[in-house]
């Protein structure tokens, strides 16, 4: 009986894996989200992006059926005009940290707007990470004006 006991609880542990096992997704949520409105070619997706697990995660690109594509943007420029543009290496949430998508800073960047996005709507986004992993949210719709920014494409 004891042996079974044992073999048992060896089962039930190696089933959880090691924190190391854990794909990004599984530990990272997205708080508040939400689009901006409007029937250009690109629209920003801002919220709070939440990490509980033990390592850094790192948000690369998305998809989405309102867009041909997403891009991980950043606000650039200490004085003058801001410029928006592709984010280097992408967004990195720290271990147990979060980290803001805000107008005038950091956001997913909607490219290329298959329909225009009218407010009060709901859109499908999905978040890619670094190690493949993916998560689906949805994302409210709201007006906004924008934040003065240019845009700067890849290349």
């Amino acid at each position: 009986m004891r042996r079974v006991l044992i073999l048992l609880a060896v089962l039930v542990l190696s089933a959880c894996g090691s924190p190391a096992d854990q794909q990004m997704a599984e530990s990272v949520s997205i708080h508040d989200q939400w689009a901006s409105a409007g029937d250009g070619q690109m629209a920003a997706v801002f919220g709070t992006l939440v990490n509980d697990g033990p390592r850094e995660a790192r948000i690369v690109s998305g998809s989405s059926p309102a867009a041909g594509m997403v891009e991980v943007h950043e606000v650039a420029g200490a004085t003058g005009a801001k410029t928006m543009r592709p984010k280097a290496g992408g967004l990195v949430l720290p271990a147990g940290g979060s980290h803001d998508l805000v107008p005038g800073g950091d956001h997913l960047m909607l490219m290329d707007l298959t329909a225009p996005l009218s407010a009060g709507a709901d859109i499908e986004l999905t978040l890619q990470f670094e190690d493949g992993s993916t998560l689906p949210v949805t994302v409210q719709v709201r007006d906004f004006a924008g934040a003065g920014e240019n845009y700067q494409p890849h290349g």
